[in-house]
Formats: C-alpha cells, sequence, structure tokens
C-alpha cells in the first residue's frame, strides 16, 4: 500500500471536484489537517472513512487502495491485491496499537516501582507490594510486544523480563541497605528482639542493633539460620 499515491490521489480526484480541504474535511467529520495528511502521505484515513471518502470523491474502494483509477481488465487482479494489502494494513495498525498500549504499560509500571521505593519507607510493607505491582504492570506491557511469537518463547520472554525487573529492584534494595543503612524491603522473615531487628532476604540476611539509636548498625551477612531464642547475641 503506497501512502504517498494514495495520498497523491485524493488530492487530484478532490480538485476535480472543485472542493478545498476544508470542504471533504466538513463532508467526513474531520479536520483540514487531517485531509492535508492523508493528501501529503503522512498517514492514511481511517478505514470507516474509506467508503464516505469514496462516495465524495466519485471512485470506488479498489480506485482509492490502488492509488490510480483501476482499468477494467484490471480490476479483478487489482481488488485481490487490495484486499491483501488491506489486511495487511490494519493487522499493522492493530500491531502499532498494542506495541504504543504496551509502552505505556511498561513506562507506568516503572514509575509505579520507582515511586514506591522513593516514597514508602524501607521498612514499610506497602513498598514492597507496589514494586511488585508496578513489575507486574511492566510485565503486561511486554506481553503485548511477544504476541507473535510462539508460546515457549513468549513464557521464556515474560518470564525472564519479570526476573530481571525483581532482580533489579532487589539490587536497589541492597544498594539502600549498604550504602544508605537502611532495612529491606523484600525480606521474607523479619524478626525481632530486644535490641536488635533480624532481616531475612531471599540472597542474604541483615542484623540491625541498636535500634533507632546513634550507634545503630547495619550488617550484611550471608544467609543462614537463625536461633529465634538466641537472636539478641548477633549484637554482643
Amino acid at each position: 500500500m503506497n501512502q504517498q499515491k494514495i495520498g497523491e490521489f485524493i488530492a487530484e480526484c478532490r480538485k476535480k471536484k472543485n472542493m478545498t480541504q476544508q470542504e471533504l474535511a466538513e463532508k467526513l467529520s474531520v479536520s483540514d489537517r487531517t485531509v492535508g495528511n492523508w493528501e501529503n502521505g503522512r498517514n492514511m484515513p481511517d478505514l470507516s472513512l474509506f467508503k464516505p471518502l469514496c462516495n465524495e470523491l466519485d471512485i470506488s474502494l479498489n480506485d482509492l487502495m490502488s492509488g490510480e483509477k483501476v482499468r477494467e481488465k484490471e480490476y479483478q487482479e487489482k481488488l485481490e491485491e487490495n484486499i491483501i494489502n488491506t489486511i495487511d494494513y490494519t493487522n499493522k495498525k492493530i500491531e502499532n496499537r498494542n506495541h504504543f498500549i504496551g509502552l505505556i504499560l511498561i513506562i507506568f509500571g516503572v514509575l509505579i516501582s520507582i515511586t514506591a521505593v522513593a516514597i514508602f519507607p524501607s521498612e514499610s510493607s506497602w513498598g514492597s507490594i507496589y514494586s511488585v505491582f508496578g513489575a507486574i504492570i511492566s510485565l503486561i506491557g511486554v506481553s503485548r510486544f511477544t504476541k507473535r511469537l510462539t508460546y515457549p518463547k513468549r513464557l521464556i520472554c515474560n518470564f525472564g523480563y519479570f526476573l530481571i525487573f525483581v532482580f533489579v529492584l532487589m539490587t536497589i534494595d541492597y544498594i539502600g541497605v549498604v550504602n544508605i543503612h537502611q532495612a529491606p524491603r523484600f525480606s521474607l522473615i523479619k524478626v525481632s528482639g530486644e535490641n536488635i531487628v533480624y532481616y531475612d532476604t531471599l540472597f542474604y540476611d541483615v542484623i540491625r542493633c541498636n535500634i533507632d539509636q546513634d550507634n545503630e548498625t547495619f550488617t550484611v551477612i550471608k544467609n543462614q539460620k537463625y536461633d529465634r531464642d538466641n537472636i539478641d547475641d548477633f549484637c554482643k
């Protein structure tokens, strides 16, 4: 489908009817700028406007899609070609719309996660909940880009993206624990003692001693089993 050729044909037919862009636009309930974009080949009329446009210009749908008056002996051949081109054009518009929505969802999901980390205190469960929620929203967006893949490949891509997203969140959380001395957001278990809080995360543990005091410390250690009865011994 040659947009430039079709646009020039629309302009030619409009001029033969002694219509301005504004007049044609009013008949089709669109703006004159929209008609100008058609004629310049920047975009195509919406499919719902094909028939009304053809009626206003006294041309057939086959003529419009060909970008020229179709001779009778070529009519059937051009018709079949234009049907295929129209299907391809429709599929491409749907795909572009899916990609646009997908991109919006990805950006929105990332913003939710970043906002959750920035707004909620590190020990608030809402921060981790909204961060994971943002990851899921972002994943829905990614799934729109992978619709053409086979099911196994799509599953691998989507699951891989989700794992990477979560890993990035946990890495940011780890950096916050080490450099800013804040409690981990994504701890699986939290055990409190007299003057200690023990955070058990998926990849490491954090020992917080002397809570809310001047000599408060955060110590990152490898994952290990803790003894709930002797947890206070970690700060001695």
